[in-house]
């Protein structure tokens, strides 16, 4: 006997109108005859019958065939917590801002959901990175992120002071509001708020970008994907805070050691349309573009 397909749905139901998004998606799911998932802190919200309600972990993405993702790009790097361990791809449909990990847009919902049910799209891996913070030569914590690591001032008052190393050399010692450590991906996030440089999904690398840095070197860096970046916070230092994402917090002691290297697992990104990257960033970001004429033809 076949296994019933299954599809996990995780929606930022805090947002307007991403509650019917959801109930569309279930319809059409349940008119595929593809057995849908909804998590337990969601499902009062999108109230529906007949689902499977999972719990808030990756047991909830194992053995599904997608991920379908109602929200911004903070929905689906919540979803992606969920689906990495799995393998399980997430397809994001956009419902925030920018959404530059979206592969839809809410108008194309119903034709989105068609795709999937007819497998009708392909799977590209991004690459992540894992962390590990050290004190006293002991591992106190560890994590990971698909977009960035940020190292950051625990109080707006004081500088974070710390020496940043590349595979094993001390490179600059800087006073700082903080340091980015970040992958393609995250180079459209955080490091390019803090003036990093725009990195092509393809291209394999690692980001370092200091964040307000009161020293003579202290530009956005591009380091090769197989190099561990480390960041050493001074023992006089007054502490700091490592976010991954932008959603996982861990506190820094002084004299802390962060290091950071090319996660052992990527997070899959189901893509429905070959559009290239120089296209979506025009798009996202409203580029103006008026005046080009193309590739002259010999």
């Amino acid at each position: 006997m076949t296994e019933k397909r299954s599809v996990l749905i995780v929606t930022h139901t805090g947002r307007p109108g991403a509650v019917r998004s959801a109930q569309l998606v279930l319809s059409r799911l349940e008119e595929a005859g593809i057995a849908a998932r909804v998590l337990d802190s969601e499902a009062e919200d999108l109230r529906c019958a007949g689902v499977d309600v999972m719990p808030v972990s990756g047991a909830a993405a194992e053995g599904a065939e997608v991920v379908i993702v109602l929200g911004g790009d903070g929905t689906l790097l919540r979803a992606a917590d969920l689906a990495r361990t799995s393998g399980t791809p997430l397809l994001g449909v956009n419902l925030g801002h920018v959404g530059f990990l979206a592969e839809a847009e809410r108008a194309d919902l119903a034709a989105t959901v068609d795709k999937v049910a007819d497998g009708a799209y392909d799977v590209e891996e991004r690459m992540t990175v894992d962390v590990v913070v050290r004190q006293n030569g002991g591992i106190i914590a560890t994590g990971w992120a698909l977009n960035e690591v940020s190292v950051e001032k625990a109080s707006r008052e004081r500088m974070l002071e710390l020496v940043a190393e590349i595979d094993g050399r001390p490179l600059s010692r800087w006073g700082c509001d903080g340091v980015v450590c970040a992958t393609p991906t995250g180079s459209t996030a955080y490091a390019f708020s803090a003036g990093g440089p725009v990195v092509w999904p393809e291209v394999e690398a690692l980001l370092v970008v200091p964040i307000s840095a009161h020293a003579l070197f202290a530009r956005p860096m591009v380091v090769s994907p197989h190099s561990v970046v480390a960041l050493e916070l001074l023992p006089a230092t007054s502490g700091g805070v490592l976010w991954c994402d932008g959603r996982r917090r861990i506190e820094l002691p002084p004299g802390a050691r962060v290091e950071v290297r090319r996660g052992e697992r990527p997070v899959r990104l189901a893509r429905l349309h070959l559009t290239p990257f120089t296209d979506r960033l025009v798009t996202k970001f409203g580029l103006p573009v008026a005046g080009w004429r193309g590739r002259v033809l010999d």
